[in-house]
């Protein structure tokens, strides 16, 4: 959680972006907003009681950038966090993808991959985060290859289960993400950050 976000409004919001997230998207209402030659990012703001108070909309003809292992930029102002993963501590080894680096560089990696080919990204996040410059959320990709793919992903959970991220914990310990449990304990089989042992120690 960043440093920004104060104590009451961060159980808010460690309570509410995970019911989000477990809440099954409408994937035909994400697909339906794909546009030609474009990738259409839009946001959906919550408010305490899971209701939609706000929604933007972006475009872009060259898509969205990774600035950060957890952020991408959506506008000149603002820029997307997504919400309780992290990537693991100083650097990592993995020989099946020939990557030697830092942990961070390998986590940003990951996320550059998924922001790749989206056709649409789709986002939740809290009220408070509408005009917030950095805005924590969780966040989607609906990914179609004419007769090989077509699909709608959760980034958060993609990048957990392929071991880029992990998630992050709390100050008492716990995840901040309980919904991606299944989705690291995937990772943890050995994919990504986890075929280095020096990071499964960090985990220890």
């Amino acid at each position: 959680m960043k440093a920004r976000v104060g104590s009451s409004f961060a159980f808010c919001l460690a309570s509410l972006v995970p019911a989000m997230a477990a809440e099954l998207v409408d994937q035909a209402y994400v697909r339906s907003l794909a546009a030609p030659g474009k990738t259409v990012l839009a946001v959906e703001y919550y408010d305490g009681q899971g209701g939609i108070a706000e929604r933007k909309g972006f475009a872009s003809t060259g898509g969205f950038k990774a600035v950060s292992p957890t952020d991408f930029r959506i506008d000149a102002k603002t820029v997307i966090h997504l919400y309780g993963i992290e990537p693991c501590d100083g650097n990592l080894v993995n020989r099946r993808e020939n990557f030697s680096g830092t942990c961070a560089e390998y986590a940003q990696k990951g996320l550059e991959t998924l922001l790749q080919s989206p056709k649409v990204i789709f986002c939740r996040a809290f009220v408070s985060e509408a005009n917030a410059p950095v805005q924590d959320a969780t966040c989607y990709g609906y990914y179609n290859y004419p007769g090989s793919l077509d699909t709608v992903d959760m980034f958060e959970e993609q990048l957990v289960s392929t071991g880029t991220h992990r998630i992050a914990r709390k100050p008492d310990g716990t995840p901040a993400r309980k919904d991606l449990q299944e989705a690291e304990k995937i990772g943890r089989g050995g994919y990504g950050m986890w075929a280095d042992p020096r990071v499964k120690a960090q985990a220890q």
